[in-house]
């Protein structure tokens, strides 16, 4: 039995009082995130929303220093953006992040080689593949490790931008351990010459 030809007025159509509110922070998310494909997004962020998750949301608009040629699709934002989402535990499954990355449109070739340079199974230790995104980032090792104690710090932006020594020296040994030319001697030296200090 076919339904009823219904018309609808505006009286009859019930709108909830918190639905302007829902809106606006919707609104104000896609600004400031700016994602390549707003409907994949907007999947994203109404699944975290309705899960309680933490929203595939930037903390401001970022503006776009890479050329087309070489954008990476990864900027600090949307990996701050990652670690929020991911970060709180010690690993993520391989459908999890998969999940993230695509819900911040970012492109899965990126991930793929990312994957693959840090051999991940199904399984990934959080902090290894925060890494290697921050070595993406960075040209060198020292500015990757700038990159990752700005994401990660909790001091007021502008200030040292410091972490936990022992995330640092985490962050520091796996990285310095892709770099071929550094040996182990040097990891040690560089890292017993920070200890004063710390």
């Amino acid at each position: 039995m076919p339904l009823p030809d219904t018309m609808y007025c505006s009286q009859q159509i019930h709108v909830p009082p918190e639905l302007p509110d829902v809106l606006k922070q919707f609104t104000r998310a896609a600004i400031k995130t700016q994602p390549k494909d707003i409907l994949v997004w907007s999947a994203a962020y109404f699944a975290a929303l309705t899960k309680g998750e933490a929203l595939p949301v930037k903390d401001r608009l970022e503006l776009n220093v890479a050329t087309q040629k070489t954008d990476t699709g990864l900027t600090q934002g949307l990996l701050k953006t990652l670690h929020r989402q991911l970060g709180s535990s010690e690993t993520c499954s391989m459908k999890d992040l998969q999940d993230k990355w695509r819900g911040l449109c970012l492109p899965l070739e990126q991930l793929q080689s990312l994957l693959a340079l840090g051999n991940f199974s199904s399984d990934i230790v959080w902090m290894e593949f925060f890494a290697l995104c921050c070595c993406s980032l960075g040209a060198t090792l020292m500015s990757s490790l700038k990159t990752a104690c700005e994401i990660l710090t909790e001091d007021e932006e502008g200030g040292p931008a410091r972490i936990p020594f022992s995330v640092f020296v985490q962050l520091y040994v796996y990285l310095s351990r892709l770099d071929e030319d550094l040996t182990k001697e040097q990891i040690d030296n560089f890292l017993k010459s920070l200890q004063p200090e710390v």
